[in-house]
């Protein structure tokens, strides 16, 4: 008989913690969560709202041997994470195993080392149920809003929509800062910069970067201003210098870890808490999913010694940061190494980046303070007209000189536009005051005032977490699901062209010229796509509740409360259904003229009937009449560039005038034409996509052509080897090396044959499939 059966919910934690346990302990892996609500159906009973769960076919086989395996152990130790999650994983264990409470022990740690281990299983607990309790209330909530919205989406907005009670939420944010921007005006401006040389005592000179430090709101004010710097004196008025201090930023928390991999390693939120999941599983680094600045003492003296070592003591200072968040959950540490010797370690490439930075933030943490001197020069400007300088108006030159580098000569804090903070400056050369610059030019350019930025992942957790919505480690599911769900795509916006002034003052000449820029780019930022912008204002306009900000934080203090002990979980849920349900009949079965997002944009001149944008069955199209008409209407997919909020009449009739023939090729028509996925060529049933920066309504002949046999020269180069003995036999070229495609079924070649597939004959072919793992069927083609 087994001692003892340890049950964690990974099986690389399972793997690193054997390592710890001797051959008395034996760890199995429960695979996450071995019970949860139907797929399918509500598996809620709506009266009593007591919650109905199974375990799932995937997870049959698990169960079975932890079950054999409990039975023949002595005593079980459940071993799951150590927040609401994890504890949730071993109830549900508890409850399927039939674990007998006498003999089953709960173990918690925040770091997977010996010592944490050891000293977990010398310190057992029962089950927390409130902690228990608190998950099914999240769970039960999140599908009652789920499965109860979304029937209502598909019959109002489109079929296949779905809605989250968090996931909306955090839509919505995204639809309302594109309005933000959209109605944003922007107003132009002219900053002036000059440029002043200084002979130093070498007899070498050095250049003055300067900003005046009034903007003028007109083109004229700038020019009149550059006149009356030509004959100008340029005077040192002040020099004045400071002290200051920069204080490092606290350990890492999830949101703080996940905002700074996005800005400083360029992850995604879901990457960041993948590849912290790994490095926590294989003991590198504490638990990732925490709400604590807090670290331990241990920590702390480890951090100490390592910073000493590494960089003298006079780098060494203590802290003690403490959580001051209302909705922390856990008394959790901050994220930190679990050894602070070791530097670096072996692994993948994001591995080893994400622990980096999470050592250099722990690192920072417990060193002094950056000493810097600040220097800002003041520069009056005296016309060579007037006696006195001009009024109020002055260059200003600010530099910095690092007296101590203190915890930056290990880590510097990103921010979320960090070309707009420019913390290094430089250092200025030695002046004094009243002495007289050379001015080489001054510059003044048109600026146009900046509108809101659009969100990233980074700035959208820091949002979410400033109010109150979903828990940090919800964040990364939370984000996927809305860009899955096609509600938002991290897109590129072009931007429109845009002309500015410069006017430059040089000897005693002003020359202007007018320049050009992309105005409102963005790249990789966070977009609203129609869809998500029709299903939150349908959202927004019937259930408001819902989609409040408010209320979404509120129901995590609720949450919080359960944890606590001091709210009943079912009371809670029984007092939010009771309104939430009669509202959601009452949307239901109301009628309504039009869908929703559907809107008249003017009348067709050539067939006077009405023009509609509208979500259709594959997204936003235009619709020219109605369906009361003798004609059916006639249908246009609204391309990926234009948006349903913003696309003209003129814009819209644009659209009807594909597909269009453009002339034969090979005796056949070539058509161009528009569809779900976008432009096309047609060609003797053949579809080629036409590339974005091609205009499907210039598009000329010749390049068309070009697009077809281009793809005929991919296609021929996928196929590598055909058999006379079996037609449905291929040898392929894919995406991640040569395959055979066998009864529309992919199956892979061994690496040992990738070079030589093309000699690969069919026996060897034959016994290849023979003996492959089932694959899946091939996916539908896109056009």
């Amino acid at each position: 008989m087994q001692e003892n059966l340890v049950i964690v919910e990974s099986p690389a934690k399972a793997k690193t913690i054997e390592k710890f346990l001797g051959k008395d302990y034996k760890v199995m892996s429960s695979y996450g969560h071995i019970r949860d609500l139907k797929k399918k159906e509500l598996s809620i009973d709506v009266d009593t709202l007591m919650p109905d769960y199974e375990v799932p076919d995937e997870k049959k086989k698990v169960v079975s041997e932890l079950k054999k395996n409990a039975k023949t152990a002595k005593k079980v130790w459940l071993a799951s994470d150590e927040d609401r999650e994890g504890e949730a994983i071993s109830w549900h264990l508890c409850e399927v195993l039939e674990l007998d409470e006498k003999n089953t022990n709960r173990i918690v740690f925040h770091e997977i080392t010996k010592p944490a281990i050891l000293e977990a299983i010398e310190h057992p607990r029962h089950l927390n149920m409130n902690l228990v309790n608190a998950q099914q209330a999240r769970r039960v909530l999140d599908r009652l809003v789920g499965f109860k919205l979304s029937p209502v989406l598909w019959r109002k907005v489109k079929p296949a929509l779905s809605a989250g009670r968090v996931q909306s939420v955090a839509v919505r944010l995204i639809v309302e800062r594109e309005r933000e921007i959209q109605n944003f005006k922007s107003e132009a401006y002219y900053r002036v910069n000059a440029v002043f040389v200084i002979e130093n005592q070498d007899s070498t000179k050095s250049e003055i970067h300067a900003e005046l430090n009034k903007r003028f709101s007109n083109n004229e004010e700038a020019l009149a201003f550059l006149e009356q710097c030509k004959n100008g004196h340029f005077i040192v008025s002040s020099i004045t210098k400071k002290p200051l201090k920069r204080t490092p930023a606290p350990p890492f928390t999830t949101s703080t870890l996940q905002q700074e991999a996005a800005r400083k390693l360029g992850f995604t939120v879901a990457q960041t808490m993948m590849v912290a999941q790994r490095l926590y599983e294989a003991g590198r680094i504490t638990y990732m999913r925490t709400d604590s600045v807090n670290l331990s003492g241990l920590a702390i003296n480890t951090s100490k010694e390592e910073i000493t070592r590494l960089y003298g003591e006079n780098y060494s200072k203590v802290r003690q940061y403490h959580t001051n968040s209302k909705g922390a959950q856990e008394a959790h540490e901050a994220i930190r190494p679990t050894y602070m010797k070791t530097t670096a370690i072996e692994g993948t490439n994001q591995e080893k980046r994400l622990y980096d930075l999470i050592w250099k933030r722990t690192a920072a943490s417990q060193m002094v303070d950056a000493q810097i001197e600040k220097t800002t020069v003041s520069i009056s400007i005296t016309p060579e007209s007037e006696k006195n300088a001009l009024k109020d108006l002055q260059f200003i030159v600010v530099g910095e000189t690092m007296v101590f580098d203190g915890f930056l000569k290990v880590y510097r804090e990103s921010k979320d536009d960090d070309e707009q903070d420019e913390e290094e400056s430089h250092i200025l050369p030695s002046m004094h005051e009243g002495e007289e610059l050379e001015r080489h030019k001054i510059v003044s350019t048109e600026r146009h005032s900046m509108g809101p930025n659009r969100y990233t992942e980074a700035s959208l957790v820091h949002k979410l977490e400033e109010l109150g919505i979903g828990r940090p480690s919800t964040y990364a599911p939370t984000i996927s699901t809305i860009q899955q769900r096609g509600y938002v795509q991290k897109g590129d916006k072009e931007g429109t062209k845009r002309e500015y002034v410069v006017d430059t003052l040089q000897d005693s000449q002003i020359n202007s010229c007018i320049k050009t820029e992309m105005a409102g780019a963005d790249k990789g930022k966070l977009i609203p796509t129609d869809i998500g912008i029709v299903v939150t204002d349908f959202l927004l306009g019937h259930f408001p509740n819902i989609m409040d900000y408010n209320f979404t934080a509120k129901i995590e203090q609720d949450f919080d409360k359960i944890s606590e002990g001091k709210a009943e979980w079912h009371k809670e849920m029984l007092s939010f259904y009771k309104n939430f349900a009669p509202e959601v009949d009452s949307v239901m079965n109301t009628r309504s003229e039009h869908k929703a997002g559907e809107r008249q944009l003017g009348i067709d001149p050539k067939t006077n009937k009405p023009v509609f944008v509208k979500i259709g069955r594959y997204g936003p199209v235009i619709q020219i009449g109605t369906a009361d008409d003798e004609e059916k209407p006639r249908f246009s997919q609204i391309p990926s560039s234009k948006s349903m909020e913003t696309i003209t009449l003129e814009e819209a009739l644009e659209l009807f005038k594909l597909p269009r023939t453009v002339g034969q090729f090979e005796g056949a028509d070539i058509i161009i034409g528009t569809g779900r996925f976008g432009p096309y060529v047609l060609h003797d049933k053949k579809y080629v996509s036409i590339p974005k920066e091609e205009d499907p309504f210039t598009i000329s002949l010749n390049t068309a052509i070009h697009l077809i046999q281009n793809k005929r020269a991919l296609e021929a180069q996928r196929h590598i080897k055909k058999f006379e003995e079996d037609e449905n036999m291929e040898v392929m070229n894919g995406k991640y090396g040569p395959y055979i495609l066998h009864n529309g079924k992919n199956y892979r070649i061994p690496k040992n044959f990738h070079e030589k597939a093309s000699e690969l004959t069919y026996e060897q072919c034959v016994d290849i499939v023979k003996n492959a793992p089932e694959p899946k069927p091939r996916r539908g083609k896109k056009q």
